[in-house]
């Protein structure tokens, strides 16, 4: 899935007050080695299986980064881009995906995704794109 962080490595810096990382996902081996990374990176995550359990979520309120798989039942992975974009949504998402090709690629960065990864994926890559998410909100408080 990914390779993980050498132990005892740290991210060396320290993310925004209140920063918390959703991610969604429906494969639970992912959702919890994810949650399971960014507790290590002591970061705040929260964990959903589907897009419409994200959506109905009070969390959906305070993420302010979204990791988000491609091909999920029910509703994808872009879908869900699309509803939150067209609702004025700003958080910087991140996808992840295993059945990935350049034009699900090319689909999900136009419409604004600041990173997507192939599984398997490299951690430090993962958390250094969670930085410049972090970084990115810096600049202003999200909108969601």
């Amino acid at each position: 899935m990914f390779r993980s962080l050498p132990e005892g490595v740290r991210l060396g810096y320290r993310l925004a007050e209140n920063f918390t990382i959703s991610i969604v996902d429906d494969d639970p081996t992912v959702r919890d080695a994810l949650c399971r990374l960014m507790d290590s990176a002591d970061l705040t995550a929260e964990a959903f299986a589907r897009a419409e359990e994200f959506l109905a979520s009070p969390s959906r309120a305070k993420t302010t980064c979204l990791i988000l798989d491609v091909r999920m039942p029910g509703m994808d992975g872009l879908e869900l881009q699309r509803r939150l974009v067209a609702s004025g949504w700003k958080v910087p998402i991140i996808f992840i995906s295993a059945h990935a090709d350049e034009q699900v690629r090319a689909d999900a960065m136009q419409a604004g995704a600041v990173e997507f990864f192939e599984k398997p994926f490299s951690s430090p890559a993962l958390l250094m794109a969670i930085r410049a998410a972090s970084a990115s909100l810096a600049a202003g408080p999200p909108g969601k």
